[in-house]
């Protein structure tokens, strides 16, 4: 069963996800939130598996509510679907850009030049380092990111913005 918590400060919005997951065999709401204190207690109490967050809410905007989300121990695998009817992405880069916080300024460097598509080596020459220490700064940016593969890691750089042009020349 996948687990969630619906977050919405409309009680109608919320009922309608309600309505649209109930009548899946494998989905289950466990709890509704009208804020986003509410929503960080919520997913601390059940513990879901997705999190649908609307990103303007009282109190505590969804923004804030999945960065505490994130920051909490045993939620790292709560997966949070940030919600808008705004029409900007800058809402949205907010959310995840706060992610790469836990990157050393040289684990940056070395997750840009993954999402640019270079290889161990070449980001060793690109940055003087040796292929060995270069391969470490990737595996340490998995491990903190929680990515399960170099794919993943090129995708969260494109999403963050680190990344959003040609690698350099």
């Amino acid at each position: 069963m996948i687990r969630v918590v619906l977050a919405d400060d409309q009680l109608l919005v919320r009922a309608g996800f309600r309505m649209l997951l109930d009548v899946e065999d494998d989905i289950i709401v466990v709890g509704e939130a009208a804020d986003g204190a509410e929503a960080v207690s919520l997913a601390r109490a059940t513990r879901p598996d997705v999190v649908l967050m609307d990103i303007r809410m009282p109190l505590l905007d969804g923004i804030q509510a999945t960065t505490e989300i994130a920051a909490t121990r045993g939620l790292e695998r709560v997966r949070v679907l940030i919600l808008t009817t705004y029409d900007t992405d800058a809402y949205v880069f907010e959310a995840g850009g706060d992610r790469l916080a836990v990157l050393t300024q040289r684990e940056r460097e070395v997750l840009a030049l993954v999402g640019h598509g270079l290889s161990n080596d070449e980001i060793a020459a690109e940055l003087t380092l040796s292929p060995a220490t270069a391969r470490t700064h990737v595996s340490r940016a998995m491990v903190k990111l929680r990515a399960r593969d170099r794919a993943q890691l090129v995708v969260l750089a494109y999403q963050s913005g680190l990344v959003s042009r040609a690698p350099p020349a």
